[in-house]
């Protein structure tokens, strides 16, 4: 079993018991111990972006997210960003902070798994949808011609963020890789959202917009087809 801040929930993976298996299983649990004592979001993932562990201050954050089957927040996060209605309500500049630079992380990591089955289910879904599809195959590659590849990095991107919590409301977090040898000798990484306080000036100037509920087919990287 893997374990999430306040439960226990499935291993992405099936380990067998073995000696190695119980000691990373017992490393996972006090890792978890760890990542509570954090204030900001922070959760660990493996290279599908299944969720193994969140902490609480993961779990506030996305508190307002309505039920999805496949899409919510502490299940997978690429699923979440992609396809749940509600992710703009929480993802400030939803489609050019998140959405497409969490589509150029998975170019990169289906080139690295080609065979990968979870890793394919999620690219089925994208091509489920007629607008996701042109926007990874057609709209991705012209937006990093136009912004360059650093707008898709993830440590130390500052991405704007629409917390619940109206000690924070609209605000930017720093995203930080901090990922110890032994967590990604298990294959798994971690990402901590550093919030900004209220009053920190911002490294962009944006003004404040009011959150819309979206789906892949509002992506405006390309063109709509009814227009």
């Amino acid at each position: 079993m893997a374990y999430q801040a306040g439960g226990q929930r499935s291993a992405p993976q099936a380990v067998p018991d073995t000696l190695e298996a119980q000691e990373a299983q017992a490393y996972l649990q006090d890792y978890a111990t760890l990542l509570e004592a954090v204030s900001f979001p922070s959760a660990v993932l493996d290279h599908r972006w299944d969720v193994v562990l969140t902490n609480s201050a993961f779990q506030a954050l996305f508190s307002g997210v309505g039920p999805h089957p496949t899409a919510m927040p502490g299940d997978n996060f690429l699923r979440f960003v992609l396809f749940h209605p509600d992710a703009a309500t929480v993802l400030g500049e939803h489609e050019s902070s998140w959405c497409l630079p969490m589509l150029a992380h998975f170019a990169a990591a289906v080139e690295r798994h080609a065979q990968d089955g979870g890793l394919l289910s999620i690219r089925r879904d994208i091509a489920q949808d007629p607008i996701m599809d042109a926007a990874y195959r057609h709209g991705l590659p012209h937006w990093l011609r136009t912004v360059g590849p650093e707008a898709a990095q993830r440590d130390g991107a500052v991405r704007p963020l629409l917390h619940p919590d109206p000690r924070w409301g609209a605000t930017d977090c720093r995203v930080i890789d901090e990922t110890p040898d032994t967590l990604r000798d298990l294959g798994y990484t971690r990402m901590t959202l550093v919030l900004r306080d209220a009053g920190r000036p911002s490294d962009t100037h944006r003004r404040p917009r009011r959150p819309r509920r979206t789906t892949a087919s509002h992506l405006s990287v390309v063109p709509s087809p009814h227009k």
